[in-house]
């Protein structure tokens, strides 16, 4: 459940996708409907979006008549956040050290964040805390396995795959074994029409950082030769598969 992971790497990688993250984000839109869908409110709360990037469910959110915090590491995205009027409140902090003293929020909503933070007990363990009675954690994430696609396709280059480690179900489960924490999965797999599409949905919504950091040097056309030929395609084209979890906790 621990990983070391440098923050303000994170932040960095998503500062320079804030511009381009809602034209990428096509896997972040489907994931976040379907986890709304756990929801037993859509109107009249106090929300917290945790890790909301440029703040498209924030404002799916503020325009379902809720009052909307936006909170993510990244000044930058916080900044297209508020230039798009997505939130009433824009707040910059860590999922691992909310910024609150005490429950504040009707609904803690994280949709595709916490697969950042360092430690996902802890991260659940927040969230948990400044939610008010009565009220619910819904989280999105993903788990082992997801991107194998970019995993095969490395493999003839002889290069480390760029996909960083992903906790398994079971680690997740564990991660809120003292907490209410109930489990959904899903696998959703996108198709791209070429190989450099397919690293540009990635590179657009930030997904760039490594937590063991990258090689020097970038890739040839070689290697990109490499890639279309071993890449996991089908009729619809070059395939990103991922395993994604979503959490329900109801606040006692």
């Amino acid at each position: 459940m621990m990983q070391r992971v440098n923050k303000q790497a994170v932040a960095r990688a998503f500062g320079r996708a804030a511009h381009t993250y809602n034209q990428h984000a096509e896997l972040q839109r489907l994931c976040g409907e379907k986890l709304a869908g756990f929801a037993r409110k859509q109107q009249g709360q106090r929300v917290l979006d945790a890790g909301s990037g440029p703040g498209w469910f924030s404002k799916r959110w503020r325009e379902a008549g809720n009052a909307v915090t936006a909170l993510d590491l990244s000044a930058e995205m916080l900044e297209q956040a508020r230039s798009l009027h997505t939130a009433d409140c824009y707040q910059r902090g860590d999922i691992e050290a909310l910024p609150f003293t005490a429950p504040e929020f009707d609904l803690c909503w994280s949709n595709l964040a916490v697969q950042w933070c360092s430690d996902l007990r802890l991260a659940l363990t927040e969230l948990y805390r400044v939610t008010l009675p009565g009220g619910q954690v819904l989280f999105s994430t993903l788990s082992a396995g997801s991107l194998s696609e970019l995993t095969t396709a490395w493999q003839p280059l002889d290069l480390a795959a760029p996909v960083n480690h992903f906790l398994p179900v079971e680690a997740i489960a564990l991660a809120g074994d003292k907490l209410p924490l109930r489990l959904k999965q899903e696998t959703l797999t996108l198709a791209f029409a070429d190989v450099l599409s397919a690293l540009r949905s990635l590179k657009g919504i930030g997904a760039t950082h490594l937590h063991g950091g990258r090689r020097e040097g970038g890739l040839s056309r070689g290697h990109f030769q490499q890639l279309e030929q071993s890449w996991p395609r089908d009729s619809r084209g070059y395939l990103l598969s991922y395993h994604l979890v979503y959490g329900v906790m109801d606040r006692e």
